[in-house]
């Protein structure tokens, strides 16, 4: 602070030196004092600018980043062109499946029949939930996991490739290595929580880079609404998650991810001019803010690569948090909150306290989580 006040005198200063010799004409053309004044007024405020204005606007637009992590890459180069705590380890959600859609691709054919398992119907999974013995196309299931990130498909992958999914997840890890990812680790198919699960916003990034390179992928990811059959003609409509694809046209495709430890995540890709660029979210308490955060970045990613801004990586905290609760019922989380450096407004604090409260009532009583368990069926509003 004492640094920038510096520099304002200092830009003060050369501004009156300006003016003062320009004093004589100023007083000849009848410029008055209160002209003068303004005058000086204004140089200050370019000459602050000039000496540290770019670095007052990135730290601001850092801010209006709620979440954790967040960066726009080139999507040929891999550039940097904005990021928020890039290389945070960070829980993945169901972002992880975009990396099981490629192992899958790499092993089997899309049209290869595959059944599902006692313990696939029975993993913690959102509406539909998949019935033990039913069968479909590795291409429907994959419709199913990426498009409506349903859990019991991403195992019902995992199994059809390696016959389990601890066995598939040594492949994931293994491509995610030869992508790129260096900061990621994953220890199952389908993005529940678990203890040493992670990835970056840069290695996310990355692997949606990755996954454009799959037609399939490409094509799944960009389709809005699908009906989906079993080979016993059961019929599923499916509607993706990605909200971006109704309001973008510029969008190639996303993937969303919620758990209540890795918060909403996002990841997405976009053509913008001759070029592609990829934004990655992770750790947002706010489901709406996904969608206009991920436009925000691209605005910013698509203004590098025109050259009229620089690129920025900015760093907040680590024991700064934001205490907005992310949460299960979609109805809740279409209000914006605004998070400037992460310090709660004290309504935000008081929506939290209520949120504490009830989760705490709901524990006590049982519980209803919107996840279908053991066979219970799901009541479809959990966000993924």
């Amino acid at each position: 602070m004492k640094e920038r006040h510096r520099k304002l005198e200092a830009g003060s200063r050369k501004a009156e030196n300006i003016i003062n010799k320009t004093g004589g004409e100023a007083q000849m053309s009848g410029i008055g004092q209160r002209t003068k004044k303004g005058l000086l007024f204004f140089l200050s405020l370019v000459f602050c600018f000039l000496s540290f204005g770019p670095g007052l606007l990135s730290a601001a637009y850092g801010d209006e980043v709620g979440a954790r992590a967040a960066v726009v890459i080139d999507g040929t180069t891999e550039k940097i062109l904005f990021g928020k705590n890039p290389n945070w380890k960070l829980p993945p959600a169901s972002t992880t499946k975009l990396i099981t859609a490629m192992v899958v691709l790499d092993n089997i054919s899309p049209d290869h029949v595959i059944t599902v398992s006692e313990a696939a119907a029975n993993t913690p999974s959102i509406s539909p939930r998949l019935r033990a013995g039913e069968r479909f196309t590795v291409r429907n299931m994959l419709y199913l996991a990426l498009m409506r990130s349903v859990n019991s498909a991403a195992v019902v992958l995992a199994e059809a490739v390696t016959g389990s999914e601890e066995k598939f997840v040594q492949l994931m890890n293994e491509r995610a290595a030869r992508l790129g990812a260096e900061n990621t680790r994953f220890i199952n198919a389908s993005g529940l929580p678990g203890p040493g699960q992670y990835i970056t916003a840069f290695d996310l990034a990355k692997v949606m880079k990755e996954s454009l390179q799959y037609p399939l992928i490409r094509e799944v990811i960009n389709t809005r609404v699908k009906d989906i059959y079993s080979t016993d003609g059961r019929r599923i409509l499916v509607k993706n998650t990605d909200e971006l694809l109704w309001e973008d046209s510029d969008l190639l495709g996303g993937k969303t991810g919620f758990t209540r430890a890795a918060r909403h995540c996002f990841v997405c890709a976009a053509r913008k001019g001759d070029n592609i660029l990829i934004t990655s979210i992770l750790g947002e308490p706010v489901r709406g803010n996904l969608w206009r955060d991920s436009q925000m970045l691209l605005a910013r990613g698509y203004e590098v690569q025109t050259q009229k801004t620089e690129p920025v990586i900015y760093f907040s905290s680590a024991k700064e948090s934001p205490v907005v609760l992310a949460s299960y019922e979609g109805a809740r989380t279409h209000k914006r909150h605004s998070i400037a450096r992460h310090r709660a407004t004290s309504s935000e604090r008081l929506y939290a306290q209520k949120n504490k409260t009830r989760a705490a009532h709901k524990k006590r009583r049982g519980g209803r989580m919107n996840i279908a368990k053991k066979g219970k069926k799901s009541s479809g509003k959990s966000l993924t």
